[in-house]
């Protein structure tokens, strides 16, 4: 048994650990956020992705809205009041009619009443002797109907049917008299106001030609917009570019002033180092011939051999590095066949090919004509070639036409590349030779130069796994 405490209160058990006091806060935790993520996403595959569309829903939705609050307004305030004041004048006239009657002694002084009535009301007054109204029918539902009805029972004060179902023109009303019935045939033009439709009409209208107004100058200012865009992307994959005046609104004039600056401080800084490697490599190469002319007069001395491969070493490696110094220079864009390149550069391969390159085989090559700088891709082309060539027993050679342009794959069956370094062999001076053959002597500048002809056309280079068990260079190059 326990004790009590001394002071005479009682002890509670302790609450288990895990458990809480009270029901969970609602909406909180990981599921209501991703509630509210998932709500986010659906919210914006609603709305339009384009600034045209996006811009043109800004004018709709206040012009819809502004339409709406008017609309009820005008139900509200002008409608209901028109049409209610319409009706109680034709009640009235009733009443009035039903008042003058009253006194008539016979048949005949009752028709000319009537017929006097008609006349000055357009209302055709029908009175039946003897008859009692007819059983009620279901109401339609109708403003008309109800503000008749509303008025009618404030102004006739008598037991009364309305039928308008049973007549396109008009409405009926009959009413219990003492003597019989009384039924008035009422032309639905006294019942309705044209300010109505006009005022429907007027909203419609004003709504389509504001649209009309609004849909042409968006129209206008995007299309600025995607010029400047797609001079955007012509400047970036090399090729000329033709936009030079400025249009549209002035924070699209401004981003179009910036992009001009931009692309003329790019060709100018191009330009520079074109020619600056231009002078570069007159003064490394001429020192380079004459050193190669003094150890050729040296004829077979068997220092001179070791001194005229360390020259042809040299010369390789100048001209590799002021390849990938030069980048694109100054190479125009040209319409190209790629099939007629590919098919080119693979019979060079073969032609300049040494005893330990691997053969190269060509096999799907998808026709296409694309703008690209011959030479560059032929460049990159001839990289990858020969990066495979020098660690796989075979190369293939092939392309794929893709949606937005063309794919051309070179494939080899050698010892192949890991994926998490497949980006590293893109960095400048970067050698795997724990993975590849350490004996082919590169310094690592082939990959490199490889992606940037690639992603100067607007494209990349991509390595893969080959389905011949080795790697797989993808160069993608878009229309």
């Amino acid at each position: 048994m326990s004790s009590s405490p001394s002071d005479g209160t009682t002890t509670l058990p302790a609450e288990p650990r895990g458990l809480t006091a009270g029901p969970p806060e609602f909406g909180s935790g990981p599921a209501a956020d991703a509630f509210e993520i998932r709500q986010r996403r659906w919210v914006k595959r609603l709305l339009p992705q384009t600034m045209f569309g996006r811009s043109l829903l800004l004018i709709v939705m206040p012009l819809v809205l502004v339409q709406m609050i008017a609309a009820w307004i005008f139900y509200d305030r002008h409608w209901e009041t028109v049409s209610y004041r319409l009706s109680a004048d034709v009640a009235g006239e009733i009443a009035m009619v039903i008042d003058v009657i009253k006194p008539a002694a016979s048949d005949t002084e009752l028709k000319r009443l009537l017929s006097h009535a008609s006349g000055m009301t357009e209302l055709d007054f029908t009175f039946e002797s003897g008859t009692v109204l007819p059983p009620e029918t279901a109401a339609s539902g109708t403003i008309l109907e109800k503000q008749l009805n509303r008025a009618t029972t404030r102004r006739v004060q008598r037991p009364f049917r309305i039928d308008e179902l049973n007549c396109d023109r008009c409405v009926l009303v009959a009413v219990q008299l003492r003597d019989g019935v009384l039924t008035v045939n009422i032309p639905r033009g006294r019942l309705y106001t044209p300010t109505t439709y006009i005022f429907f009409l007027w909203m419609v209208g004003s709504s389509v030609v504001l649209l009309a107004i609004a849909t042409i100058f968006l129209r206008n200012q995007v299309k600025s917009l995607r010029r400047l865009a797609a001079a955007a992307e012509e400047f970036g994959k090399g090729r000329p570019v033709s936009f030079i005046k400025p249009e549209g609104a002035l924070e699209v004039r401004q981003a179009a002033m910036a992009f001009i600056r931009m692309r003329e401080r790019i060709e100018r800084q191009i330009r520079q180092r074109t020619e600056m490697l231009a002078g570069v490599s007159h003064d490394l190469r001429t020192p380079l011939t004459r050193m190669k002319l003094e150890l050729a007069l040296l004829g077979e001395d068997p220092a001179a051999a070791e001194l005229k491969s360390d020259v042809a070493e040299m010369e390789r490696l100048v001209n590799l590095y002021l390849d990938f110094a030069r980048g694109e220079g100054t190479e125009t864009t040209v319409e190209t066949d790629i099939a007629e390149l590919i098919e080119d550069v693979a019979a060079t391969t073969r032609r300049e090919g040494t005893p330990r390159g691997a053969p190269v085989s060509l096999e799907r090559i998808s026709e296409l004509v694309l703008p690209v700088r011959p030479n560059a891709l032929r460049r990159c082309l001839a990289n990858l070639i020969a990066n495979a060539r020098h660690y796989g027993r075979h190369v293939w050679l092939s392309s794929v036409a893709v949606p937005d342009g063309v794919d051309i794959l070179i494939d080899d069956d050698g010892p192949g590349i890991p994926a998490v370094e497949r980006e590293r062999v893109f960095q400048p001076f970067t050698r795997l030779d724990a993975s590849r053959n350490p004996s082919t002597g590169g310094i690592g500048l082939g990959l490199t130069i490889a992606r940037d002809v690639a992603r100067s056309h607007g494209g990349d280079v991509r390595l893969e796994t080959s389905p011949y068990g080795g790697l797989r260079a993808r160069v993608h190059l878009p229309r």
